[in-house]
């Protein structure tokens, strides 16, 4: 390459290259100097933790995690209990749609949570109304309020009356058993899920029982088999069938419990006076 060429290849180089631009002073405060001073550089920067996350070492972290722990345990044990208690509530409507015929009109006398009303819905056909003290329930069913002394349902419109572990919780078991024989059909039956305290642990069980409830419901009152019956033969009630149930279906509440079947007996009932006049009120 001649001296000519390589003088007008920089010269070139001098025009197409862009201008340099001259930074105006920094001026840095001494406290901002102090800063600068203080921060890691090179290799002792690199080790240092992420600041985005929170040291273990610090009280307020761990307190956080801690607490988030504890958060994930609470919702996975109310998912749990929420399963056992749908899946319990499916197996007892397994059961009583056994019993009942499909498409019958049936009550669920203090329904709780309607789950059994729901799951009975979708295996008789048909649409069980349940009724409770509440202004609610869990389940989406067709849910009634019952004011304590009457069924919201008119007279003789049901086929079927369930009651599953409520007549214990009953301040005037007389009241509802009328109330029952009042909303029934002819041919009609009523089933009675109740606990029977035969020995000192069934005894104990329920008393564990009713101090949990009687505040919320009253005092429980649990009878044995023969008082059931002596009870429902005086409110007009024939026992149709009864059969024994497994203590060990409630591991948290394993007591001994049965299943009666009730039908509409007229000869010999013998109720109170209020409730015989408000079964011969019509509506």
């Amino acid at each position: 390459m001649s001296a000519n060429s390589a003088t007008e290849s920089s010269q070139w180089q001098a025009r197409s290259a862009p201008p340099l631009v001259t930074m105006p002073p920094i001026s840095i405060s001494p406290r901002g100097a102090r800063e600068l001073s203080r921060a890691p550089s090179g290799r002792n920067f690199l080790q240092q933790p992420d600041q985005g996350l929170p040291s273990l070492r610090h009280p307020v972290a761990l307190v956080n995690i801690v607490a988030s722990v504890f958060q994930g345990l609470n919702r996975r044990w109310a998912r749990e209990r929420r399963r056992r208690k749908v899946g319990r509530a499916y197996d007892m409507a397994l059961e009583i749609a056994r019993i009942i015929p499909r498409g019958s009109e049936v009550l669920d006398v203090g329904c709780g949570n309607g789950f059994i009303a729901h799951h009975l819905s979708a295996m008789l056909g048909t649409g069980v109304v349940g009724i409770d003290l509440g202004n609610s329930a869990e389940a989406s069913i067709d849910y009634r309020r019952y004011d304590g002394s009457r069924f919201p349902m008119p007279d003789h419109s049901i086929d079927a009356v369930l009651l599953c572990y409520v007549l214990h919780h009953a301040q005037d078991v007389h009241s509802i058993l009328g109330e029952m024989r009042r909303v029934l059909r002819d041919g009609g039956f009523a089933l009675i899920y109740e606990d029977i305290p035969e020995t000192w642990w069934d005894r104990f069980i329920c008393s564990v029982h009713n101090r949990r409830w009687r505040r919320r419901t009253g005092p429980c009152t649990f009878r044995q088999e023969s008082e059931w019956r002596s009870l429902f033969r005086s409110c007009g009630f024939e026992t149709v069938s009864e059969r024994q149930l497994s203590r060990w279906r409630n591991f948290m509440h394993t007591v001994e419990r049965r299943l009666y079947r009730l039908r509409v007996n007229n000869a010999g009932c013998v109720f109170p006076k209020s409730v015989e006049s408000r079964l011969q009120t019509p509506d």
